[in-house]
């Protein structure tokens, strides 16, 4: 019995052991990009559509800040989400529905159309901020432009492309983690502890 319990132990110790960092070997890996930031196991270089076929470096790098750029607010949207169907509101806002619900309000009310405002002059602030304004980007996605560090500087390389790589795989995540929250809104078959469906 004792051994039986040592085994199970050590075989669910198993699921905390760092992913290899090895990535597969394919046909589609020859690719000039597939050494890039963002290339992990188990997929690889991942180009089903053979966008990057032609290795354009131009392409890809429009395509990399694409990604980076939906996978930073994907990660917003879905702790707005969560937020939001945990019933918390900023001040002013605490009328707002959740989920879906919460768009024919924005434009409907006097309060939705304040609050509406707020958000478009985020939009507007958050895209004049983050881009690089002065040419000092080390990296698709570096917006510092030589003011906001936050320890980056500090970092060892190995440890710079981890978290860049933890970016890049968190932003993929929440980008299909949003898309799922809303699907299963529209369905009507909540995802969420105790059975909470937004919107409704």
């Amino acid at each position: 019995m004792k051994t039986a319990v040592f085994v199970s132990l050590l075989a669910s110790a198993a699921a905390f052991v760092p992913a290899s960092e090895k990535v597969p070997t394919t046909a589609v890996s020859a690719n000039k990009f597939a050494g890039e930031v963002g290339v992990t196991a188990p997929l690889g270089f991942f180009d089903p559509l053979g966008l990057l076929a032609d290795e354009d470096q131009d392409r890809f790098n429009r395509l990399r800040t694409v990604e980076i750029k939906h996978g930073r607010v994907s990660m917003l949207a879905v702790v707005g989400y969560l937020i939001t169907a945990a019933g918390i509101r900023f001040p002013g806002a605490e009328s707002v529905p959740d989920g879906l619900a919460a768009f024919p309000y924005l434009h409907t009310t006097a309060e939705g159309k304040t609050v509406l405002l707020q958000m478009l002059a985020f939009f507007a602030v958050a895209e004049m901020v983050n881009r690089d304004a002065f040419g000092k980007a080390e990296f698709i996605g570096d917006f510092r432009n030589g003011a906001l560090d936050f320890g980056w500087d500090k970092f060892d390389e190995k440890t710079k492309l981890r978290k860049r790589n933890t970016e890049l795989n968190q932003g993929r995540a929440a980008m299909m983690g949003i898309t799922a929250l809303i699907t299963h809104e529209v369905l009507g078959a909540s995802i969420l502890p105790s059975g909470y469906l937004p919107g409704q």
